[in-house]
């Protein structure tokens, strides 16, 4: 049973997430919490595998709570809700130890792939948020340029670490390169290592970054 811990300070959206949730055999929602401070203590005392994260709350942010959360060894996984209002605390968020973001009005299914999907311990990114997010933050990648990837990036690590900038699951990038799930993983990992990345969020801004893969790559549809 994966347990999900629920900080935001919209009582409906704790609601309908907790509904969607509880809809599931292997998901149980255990605290819910209308503030990064209360998220921070409940979780101190009632333990969780994944917490969906509201970026902008009172008392302590998102950004904060979740710098807190994922500074333990056995710390949950957190994923990052928002609606774009405010763009740098989504960078800032993941920074702090994300697992990934979403945005608040994904569709059910896709919530409930992407807890399962960081309690395997991958993360996610979803391509429409992912292309939402360059809208705004773009310019802001770019000001940090690296002049080249590393050197000993092997070529299917670089297409890999491409098909990860574009949103695509391990399962989707071993059906383009026609090789089985097990290699793309090893792929992924070799990658994080050679890019120095905590995970594969920041795997996909390193990418940006080096200019590996454009924001308007990402920006051309819907």
């Amino acid at each position: 049973m994966i347990r999900v811990a629920l900080v935001d300070d919209q009582q409906l959206v704790r609601a309908g997430f907790r509904m969607v949730i509880d809809s599931q055999p292997d998901l149980t929602v255990v605290l819910e919490a209308s503030d990064g401070a209360r998220g921070v203590d409940e979780l101190s005392r009632t333990p969780a595998d994944v917490v969906l994260m509201d970026v902008q709350m009172p008392n302590m942010d998102g950004i904060e709570a979740t710098r807190r959360l994922t500074a333990g060894e056995d710390s949950p996984k957190v994923v990052v809700l928002t609606t774009f209002e405010n763009d740098e605390y989504v960078m800032s968020a993941i920074s702090a130890g994300a697992s990934g973001f979403l945005l608040k009005d994904v569709p059910p299914e896709q919530l409930l792939d992407a807890i399962r999907t960081v309690h395997r311990g991958d993360a996610v990114i979803e391509a429409r948020s992912t292309r939402k997010l360059l809208q705004h933050v773009g310019p802001m990648l770019g000001t940090s340029v690296q002049p080249s990837l590393p050197e000993d990036l092997t070529p299917r690590e670089v297409e890999v670490l491409e098909a990860m900038a574009h949103g695509l699951s391990n399962a989707e990038i071993a059906e383009e390169f026609v090789v089985s799930e097990a290699t793309v993983k090893t792929h992924v990992g070799r990658v994080l290592s050679k890019t120095g990345s905590r995970d594969r969020v920041q795997a996909v801004l390193y990418a940006f970054q080096v200019g590996l893969v454009r924001p308007q790559d990402l920006l051309g549809s819907d």
